[in-house]
C-alpha cells in the first residue's frame, strides 16, 4: 500500500508534498494510476485551507484511476473535523474515497464560510454558485475585509470566471470552495481564500493544438501556462475569449492578492510583498488539469498602497527567461 502523509499544515504550498508520495506508489510516472490502493493518512492534520480541501479530493480521484478505492484517514484534531464537515468535505470524500477514523460531526457553520465544496459540471453549476455567495460575499467583503459595495460586486463576477474556466476549457468536472481567516500572524489582516480545482486535460492541452507549434521544443506546461496567463491566449478563436483570466488577474492585483495556477508539472502566480512564493515553477510532481488559489486580503490602507505590491511572472521566453 502506498501511504500518503498528509503535511501538518495543508494549503497550496506544501500539496507538492503529497503529490510526490503519489508518484512514488506510480511506476509510470502518470499522476499517480498505480497498481494497488493507496492511503491518504490525515491524522496529523492540523490546519487545511480551501486549496487543501479540494487537493485530498482530488488526490482521491485520481489515485481512484488505479482500480482501487484510497482510504482516507481521519484527522485527530477534532477541530479539524468539525471544519471539514461544515466544508462538507466528507459529503465528497465518501465518492471518491473508503474513509476511516472517528466522528465527522461538525460544528456551528458560522458566517465566514463564504462556499462550502461544491462540484462545477455545468453553466448551470456556475449560476448556482453565484447566487449562493452573492449575499454573504458582499456582507463580508464590505463589512469584514472594508471594500466599499461597488468593490465587493466584483468578487461574484471573479468567481464566476475562474468557475467558468473549468467548463470552457477542462473537459472534465471540478470543484470550487471558499472561506475566510483571520491571518493575524502573517498578513495582520483578514482574508478571503478561493480555490477551484478540476482533473481534466490542464492548460498544456487546452492550448496544444493552437500554440504549441509557435513554441516548438519551447512547449511546456509551463509555457502554455504563461501563454494563457500571461499573453492571455487560448483555444478559441472568437475575440475576447481568453480575456477572463487576465480581469481575475488585473482584479486580484487591485486588491493586493495573490493567485497562483498550477498545471501538470508547473506553477505560475502573480506575487503580492506581503508573499515570498516564487513567480514561477517548473519540474514539480506532474498531476492531471488545473489548480487554482486566490487569497485576498481586506482592504489596503493608504500607507499598504505606497508599498511594490507584487513580484508579477516572468515570462517563459527563449533562453530560459524566469
Amino acid at each position: 500500500m502506498n501511504v500518503i502523509a498528509v503535511p501538518a499544515t495543508l494549503d497550496d504550498r506544501s500539496f507538492d508534498q503529497m503529490l510526490a508520495a503519489l508518484h512514488r506508489g506510480d511506476p509510470k510516472g502518470g499522476a499517480g494510476e498505480a497498481a494497488g490502493r493507496v492511503l491518504v493518512d490525515a491524522r496529523k492534520l492540523r490546519w487545511v485551507d480551501p486549496y487543501g480541501m479540494l487537493g485530498l479530493l482530488a488526490i482521491g480521484a485520481v489515485a481512484a484511476r488505479g482500480g482501487e478505492k484510497p482510504r482516507f484517514q481521519i484527522p485527530e484534531s477534532a477541530d479539524v473535523v468539525s471544519y471539514l464537515a461544515r466544508m462538507a468535505f466528507f459529503d465528497h470524500a465518501a465518492e471518491v474515497y473508503d474513509i476511516h477514523g472517528g466522528s465527522r460531526r461538525a460544528g456551528d457553520s458560522g458566517s465566514e464560510v463564504l462556499l462550502e465544496i461544491t462540484p462545477v459540471q455545468s453553466h448551470m453549476d456556475v449560476h448556482r454558485i453565484v447566487d449562493r455567495v452573492n449575499e454573504r460575499a458582499l456582507a463580508i467583503l464590505t463589512k469584514q475585509l472594508d471594500y466599499p459595495l461597488k468593490e465587493a460586486f466584483q468578487f461574484s463576477v471573479m468567481l464566476s470566471e475562474v468557475c467558468q474556466n473549468i467548463i470552457d476549457h477542462a473537459e472534465a468536472g471540478g470543484w470550487v470552495a471558499t472561506q475566510t481567516y483571520n491571518w493575524s500572524r502573517r498578513l495582520g489582516r483578514k482574508v478571503v481564500s478561493i480555490a477551484v480545482m478540476d482533473l481534466g486535460i490542464g492548460f498544456y492541452g487546452s492550448l496544444a493544438s493552437e500554440h504549441a507549434a509557435r513554441y516548438g521544443d519551447r512547449w511546456s506546461h509551463a509555457s502554455a501556462l504563461e501563454a494563457a496567463f500571461i499573453h492571455g491566449l487560448t483555444r478559441f478563436h472568437d475575440p475576447g475569449r481568453g480575456q477572463g483570466l487576465q480581469q481575475i488577474r488585473k482584479q486580484v492585483g487591485r486588491w493586493n492578492g495573490k493567485i497562483s495556477i498550477r498545471s501538470g508539472t508547473a506553477r505560475i502566480a502573480d506575487v503580492p510583498a506581503w508573499d515570498d512564493a516564487p513567480p514561477l515553477e517548473e519540474d514539480l510532481p506532474r498531476f492531471p488539469g488545473a489548480q487554482i488559489a486566490i487569497i485576498i486580503p481586506s482592504r489596503m490602507t493608504e500607507e499598504d498602497a505606497k508599498s511594490p505590491t507584487s513580484r508579477a511572472a516572468a515570462p517563459v521566453g527563449k533562453g530560459g527567461t524566469r
